[in-house]
């Protein structure tokens, strides 16, 4: 099973940014999680959620 949350690593190698950029991001998007009623994890952010969010798509292509 692939693993359901994505870390500020794997976000900077996708997103051709650095792990200081991607750690913001993440926590701009585990910020509107929390306000959503989610429970979230420090580094990292759900997997759907993150392509959701920056591509709007439910599902990541591969």
């Amino acid at each position: 099973m692939k693993n359901r949350f994505i870390c500020a690593e794997e976000v900077a190698q996708v997103l051709s940014v650095s792990k200081p950029y991607a750690y913001k991001l993440i926590r701009q998007l585990n910020e509107e999680l929390k306000e959503k009623g989610f429970i979230t994890i420090s580094g990292r952010v759900n997997r759907q959620y993150f392509y959701e969010r920056l591509y709007g798509a439910g599902k990541e292509d591969e």
